[in-house]
């Protein structure tokens, strides 16, 4: 059984001293720290591993931490970034806040204050992906789904008993309405999966919600794939 952390945090610098101290102490503080030393490294373990904060160095081998920053936002991830940086002008942090980055922290930097920001940001951001749904019941086009019960109305008044897992995944969808839903973000919130599997595990579940609540199955108006992001469902 895997122990419980404060939260998952990949550490991206490439000073191996600030390293080591920030990993010491994050670790000590109960997180779960996962090491990057480039840019490269970072992008790499973003695509296979899900993280509650990135605290990321601008100035890295390959790839500076601005440009990891716009990479991980143009593939929808909203994973909250701190950066870390020596480079202490106003330009600097406005254009690291613009690209993407929730917080700068300029160095040297008292190490109290950084584990204070990296707290608050991990708790802001589970308050966000934790958003309570309200009514146990939801209806759209002729289509009903009772989560509590764990049944869907589908076309005729049929009525289907849906696993718990299609629950959790059809309330996900619908707290984020209208909205893309990324697939780290469904295997994070519905699987728990810290380090993802290959597997189309989705996409299987994705074609049983068509068969349920599409009038075609082929052309879908409510569950749509987007390409390269996620999914999103639209009423």
């Amino acid at each position: 059984m895997e122990q419980q952390t404060n939260g998952n945090i990949l550490l991206v610098e490439d000073e191996e001293n600030l390293h080591a101290t920030l990993k010491l102490n994050l670790e000590f503080n109960g997180y779960s720290v996962t090491s990057a030393f480039t840019g490269n490294e970072a992008l790499k373990a973003v695509q296979e591993e899900y993280f509650d904060l990135i605290v990321l160095d601008i100035m890295l081998p390959e790839l500076d931490g601005i440009s990891v920053t716009e990479n991980i936002r143009l593939k929808q991830n909203e994973v909250p970034i701190l950066i870390v940086s020596a480079k202490n002008e106003s330009k600097d942090r406005v254009l690291g806040l613009r690209k993407g980055a929730d917080d700068y922290l300029v160095k040297p930097f008292n190490l109290d204050e950084l584990l204070l920001r990296v707290e608050k940001l991990i708790q802001k951001n589970k308050r966000i992906r934790e958003k309570e749904f309200t009514g146990d019941i939801y209806e759209f086009d002729e289509y009903r789904i009772d989560f509590k019960a764990q049944l869907a109305t589908i076309e005729e008044g049929k009525e289907i008993e849906l696993s718990k897992k299609e629950t959790m995944l059809l309330k996900l969808f619908v707290e984020n309405k209208g909205e893309v839903v990324t697939r780290e973000k469904i295997l994070q919130m519905v699987w728990g999966y810290q380090v993802y599997p290959h597997t189309r595990t989705i996409d299987n579940f994705i074609l049983n919600f068509r068969k349920y609540f599409e009038k075609d199955s082929r052309n879908p108006k409510h569950f749509l794939s987007i390409r390269g992001m996620g999914y999103k469902f639209i009423e």
